[in-house]
C-alpha cells in the first residue's frame, strides 16, 4: 500500500525552512520600507507623473537631468556588482573555495549594489527638493497608500 504525504512531512528538517524565510523576509521589507518610501521621488516616477503634478517646464528640466544623471551612476554600479557577483559564483563553485576571495568579491558587489542603491536614492532627495510643498505633499499621500497596500508602514 503506498500513502502520500507532504513533502514537509517526508523531510523533517525542512519543516521550519518556510517560516524562516518568511520572517527573514518581513525583516527585509521592514528594513527597506523608508527606502521603498523615498523612491517615490525618484525622477522617473515624477516624470512619468508631470502632468497630474502639474510640473512646471523648468521642473521637468531639472528632473530629467537628474535621472540621466542617476541612472549612468546606477547603470555603471550595477555593472560592477554583476561582476563581483558573476566572480563570486565562480570562487564559490569549486571544492574547497577560498574564503578571503569570497569575502573581497562579496564585499566589492556589496559596495557596488550600496553605490546603485545610493544613486537612486540621492536623486529621490534631489528630485523631491525640486517640488513645491503642495506637489511633495501630493507625492508623500501616493507613497502612503502603496505603503498601506504592501502592509510596511
Amino acid at each position: 500500500m503506498l500513502a502520500a504525504a507532504p513533502l514537509a512531512a517526508q523531510q523533517p528538517q525542512m519543516m521550519g525552512h518556510e517560516t524562516q524565510m518568511a520572517d527573514h523576509m518581513r525583516q527585509m521589507e521592514q528594513m527597506m520600507a523608508p527606502m521603498m518610501r523615498a523612491m517615490a521621488f525618484t525622477p522617473d516616477h515624477l516624470l512619468a507623473r508631470k502632468d497630474s503634478l502639474n510640473l512646471t517646464p523648468q521642473q521637468v528640466t531639472r528632473l530629467t537631468a537628474l535621472r540621466d544623471a542617476a541612472k549612468t551612476a546606477h547603470d555603471a554600479a550595477a555593472a560592477d556588482a554583476k561582476l563581483h557577483m558573476d566572480e563570486l559564483a565562480q570562487v564559490l563553485n569549486v571544492a574547497t573555495p577560498d574564503t578571503g576571495m569570497v569575502k573581497a568579491h562579496f564585499q566589492a558587489a556589496h559596495t557596488a549594489m550600496g553605490k546603485a542603491h545610493w544613486a537612486m536614492l540621492s536623486a529621490a532627495a534631489l528630485a523631491r527638493a525640486t517640488l513645491t510643498d503642495e506637489q511633495r505633499a501630493r507625492v508623500d499621500r501616493w507613497a502612503n497608500m502603496m505603503m498601506e497596500r504592501h502592509g510596511s508602514q
